[in-house]
């Protein structure tokens, strides 16, 4: 009996012989690929799926007319901006910054109120103007006045009452095609503003002259120079609410890439291609990066910190 087996031996070497295999079952099922989502799963945003019945909704409200046809690259910029709006309203959710119920509208302006910031200060105003000079040059314009006539006869009539003294603009509102309210006024208009075959009559007047009848396709003209400005460069002093305004505007731009960027890396929000109806082209499949912003791309990125949806 002595070469027997102690009781509880044999147990305890059979649980020892078996635990190498429960090991190798529990690496093979850690091993396992995650079950692939449904047909109708378009791309998921920290583990919630969005499904594509949601992007055609989108899609409606951004297109209007349920005929249009879409090309892929478009498609795949649109369902990119769409899954970077859901990004962000997840993450003004997570800062508290905005609810479930909130538009991405709504969720996007929180976040940029709180990225916030001094408005720009007069020396980087100072510096924009110095860098984009070019952007305030001016060339010669007229302010110009019109009487637009169905035929020479009408026209005529129109320029013999103004020699007699009317008021441009009068005659305009009683005898112009498109005077309306206005009194003829077009507008502050350059060289480049003007069809070819009107530069040079309107042009060759000075302040308050009335120009020949010129006939065109659609009818007669008569013109009035109301004001000649010269060649200029916009002094600082005239430009300072438009650049603190495209200040902004760069401020907010870059501002909403970094949220993007930031949004995407703790989320891992991925889209699914073998489930949409298009070849997607965007910065959401595997192995892509984002693509660089509008902002991130032009030389206003390098100043101090929005495609908008």
């Amino acid at each position: 009996m002595s070469g027997l087996p102690r009781p509880g031996r044999g147990g305890r070497l059979l649980a020892v012989l078996a635990l190498p295999l429960a090991l190798t079952g529990a690496g093979a099922a850690c091993r396992q690929r995650p079950a692939p989502p449904a047909p109708d799963v378009a791309a998921t945003i920290g583990g919630v799926e969005v499904r594509y019945a949601e992007f055609q909704g989108y899609l409606s409200r951004a297109l209007g007319d349920a005929d249009t046809v879409v090309a892929s690259d478009v498609l795949s910029q649109l369902l990119d901006q769409f899954l970077d709006e859901r990004l962000l309203l997840r993450l003004a959710v997570d800062r508290r910054l905005a609810t479930a119920a909130s538009t991405p509208r709504q969720a996007i302006d929180a976040l940029l109120r709180e990225a916030g910031g001094p408005p720009p200060g007069a020396a980087e105003i100072a510096a924009y103007y110095g860098r984009h000079r070019q952007d305030f040059a001016r060339p010669e314009r007229v302010r110009l006045r019109q009487i637009l006539t169905e035929n020479a006869r009408a026209a005529q009539r129109a320029r013999l009452a103004i020699q007699r003294g009317e008021d441009f603009a009068a005659v305009a509102r009683r005898l112009s095609r498109d005077a309306s309210a206005g009194g003829g006024y077009q507008g502050e208009l350059a060289r480049t503003d003007l069809p070819p075959a009107f530069v040079d009559v309107i042009f060759s007047l000075q302040p308050g002259e009335v120009s020949r009848v010129v006939p065109a396709a659609y009818g007669f003209h008569l013109f009035q120079v109301v004001e000649r400005l010269p060649e200029q460069v916009v002094p600082l002093g005239t430009a300072r609410d438009e650049i603190a305004a495209r200040l902004l505007r760069e401020r907010g731009d870059r501002a909403l890439a970094a949220l993007v960027r930031e949004g995407r890396a703790r989320y891992n929000a991925k889209v699914y291609e073998r489930n949409l109806p298009f070849e997607y082209e965007g910065s959401y499949g595997e192995n892509r990066p984002p693509k660089p912003t509008r902002a991130e791309t032009s030389d206003a990125a390098a100043a101090p910190p929005i495609r908008r949806p």
